[in-house]
């Protein structure tokens, strides 16, 4: 399913896309394809493109395949998803003490949808932190 979606095969094609985008979101999938997790999320990434175009991009990075930057961002789970801003990381407060990525796939289109114009607007204004729709502090109590 993830041969809808632009990859991103080397170090270079990944600096590329983060410094080159001005007007829009760039939302980089770091990740497996084969791991389940990454699959959920490319469900989710795959349906919302048409309804995000004018202020997002998305992109997909095999870790295996592009190391590079495994370390400096910390990508030791197997599916997080990174928001860019002109050649800027955009955090985003999800309620977790983890504010540089979404480490989980989400739950519905219009969630995840939520969450990218958050970022859309906070980095129109300069923000370097965004505060999410949701609050997911409770999302692993039962």
């Amino acid at each position: 399913m993830s041969y809808l979606l632009r990859h991103l095969h080397n170090a270079f094609h990944v600096d590329h896309a983060i410094q080159n985008e001005e007007e829009r979101v760039t939302i980089i999938r770091f990740g497996c394809d084969s791991d389940t997790s990454c699959m959920e999320m490319i469900e989710f990434l795959m349906k919302v493109p048409e309804k995000i175009t004018k202020f997002a991009v998305i992109y997909l990075v095999d870790i295996k395949e592009v190391p590079d930057f495994n370390v400096m961002y910390e990508l030791y789970y197997p599916c997080t998803v990174m928001f860019f801003f002109r050649n800027k990381h955009i955090m985003v407060d999800l309620g977790i003490s983890n504010n540089n990525k979404i480490n989980w796939a989400v739950k519905t289109n219009e969630e995840f949808i939520a969450i990218i114009e958050t970022v859309y607007k906070g980095a129109k204004n300069r923000w370097g932190l965004v505060v999410s729709p949701k609050d997911y502090s409770t999302k692993f109590i039962y």
